[in-house]
């Protein structure tokens, strides 16, 4: 199955949000820190609209995540004197946002986690020379069932590498643990998600049982 593997966003979306101030993201977090509101403005239109993107990747509702987002730079904004300086503020952000959105669905234990296909399900009469949408549907569906599966650790590094196209470094930084434990876990994800996938196609309705290392 190369459906995970594949990069589901442009090089372009792999960026932050651009802005006019022509700061560094450690100039606009100094300028916060010596009183200036409007400097983290900028930080939030820098990155709102990517931080929304990743949460919906472990929730369906955009609403919801919107306001994740909005509890996620409320957190940032209050801890920003526990901010390093020489590290990067983007990762320290996400983490923050990646981290409240678990522990939200963990309070709620919410199963499905994912929404890897956020146009989905639209209900509209399909033009004749397209392709179904209901088969996209049902591969969402699988997909979020093989996802659903997955111990929490390789999900989110699964999730992170190869849907939203955050490097190796940035997945470290976030999580918090070396580069090499963020490599081995991303080929253990990979590995249990297509040993999972390919049983499902043999025996299509049979649930496969989930197991830990």
């Amino acid at each position: 199955m190369k459906t995970m593997n594949r990069r589901t966003r442009t090089q372009a979306d792999d960026h932050v949000e651009p802005d006019e101030s022509g700061l560094s993201d450690a100039r606009l977090v100094e300028e916060v820190r010596t009183g200036n509101r409007d400097a983290f403005g900028q930080l939030v239109i820098r990155y709102e609209r990517r931080v929304i993107r990743v949460i919906m990747r472990f929730v369906a509702d955009y609403d919801l995540a919107r306001d994740l987002t909005q509890e996620a730079f409320l957190r940032s904004y209050e801890r920003l004197d526990q901010f390093d300086p020489s590290r990067r503020f983007g990762p320290w952000l996400f983490r923050i946002a990646v981290n409240l959105t678990l522990d939200y669905l963990r309070r709620k234990k919410r199963n499905g986690w994912w929404s890897l296909f956020s146009e989905a399900g639209e209900d509209h009469r399909p033009d004749p020379a397209t392709a179904d949408p209901r088969l996209q549907l049902d591969l969402s569906q699988e997909i979020q069932a093989v996802l659903a599966q997955i111990p929490e650790k390789y999900r989110m590094v699964l999730v992170l590498r190869d849907l939203e196209n955050f490097t190796t470094s940035e997945i470290a930084a976030i999580t918090e643990r070396k580069e090499a434990t963020i490599r081995w876990r991303l080929a253990e994800a990979r590995n249990r998600f297509k040993q999972i996938w390919e049983k499902r196609v043999a025996e299509p309705g049979d649930s496969v049982e989930d197991s830990d290392v």
